[in-house]
């Protein structure tokens, strides 16, 4: 019948979704010991290499300053002595044998050169787990800057992005994913990911609809 619908209110638009004044960028793991030169997981590296991960994150940091987005760095460190680490994953083990010592402070956990760290950007460790969101205060920061969108770049789609994106969901939060600003190793495999499993929780984009959206 003519003038019925649904009562659904129509999809937002990216740039709305994605609004500066409650959008945050989460970039995961984009230090140097992770996917820079002196990476301890070369093939994740490589695989970041091959689909331009550290240009399209540095394009997404620049644009998102600009637009004054907030830009959080989530790194992974570990505390002095390996104290309070993981070891009851095969992930943790390797990391270590791979010569992950990820000290606070080094080099290792630094974010590459090309995202750099703006003079408004956080800076996040987390010290166990997998995800920002297990046990640290990244929730509860993002929430108290009314926070209801995060934009996610960075490193894995074998774990981290994953995890990141289920907690993520799971607090109630939009999530927006620059496809070709996160990379997981084989590079096939993460694209199956994106495809078979995160398509469903989050909005799929790209760095340029992104930047095209904040300069809106």
């Amino acid at each position: 019948m003519g003038g019925e619908h649904d009562g659904r209110m129509p999809a937002p638009s990216l740039s709305d979704l994605i609004a500066p004044d409650h959008t945050a960028l989460l970039i995961q793991e984009m230090q140097n010991g992770v996917v820079g030169p002196e990476s301890a997981l070369p093939e994740l590296a490589a695989a970041g290499r091959e689909v331009g991960l550290i240009e399209n994150c540095a394009r997404l940091a620049a644009s998102a300053r600009l637009a004054q987005v907030r830009v959080v760095h989530t790194t992974a460190e570990n505390l002095p002595g390996g104290f309070g680490v993981n070891r009851n994953a095969r992930l943790f083990a390797g990391a270590r044998s791979a010569g992950a010592a990820n000290a606070p402070g080094s080099h290792s956990v630094a974010p590459v050169e090309e995202i750099g760290v703006g003079a408004d950007d956080i800076v996040l460790p987390r010290y166990h787990g997998l995800s920002p969101f297990t046990d640290g205060p990244l929730d509860a920061l993002l929430r108290n800057e009314g926070i209801t969108t995060i934009v996610l770049a960075g490193v894995s789609l074998n774990v981290a992005i994953l995890n990141m994106t289920f907690d993520a969901i799971n607090r109630a939060y939009q999530v927006v994913i620059a496809s070709d600003a996160v990379a997981g190793t084989p590079v096939s495999y993460g694209e199956q990911v994106l495809q078979n499993t995160l398509r469903l929780l989050a909005t799929l984009t790209t760095t340029d609809d992104v930047v095209t959206a904040w300069k809106q």
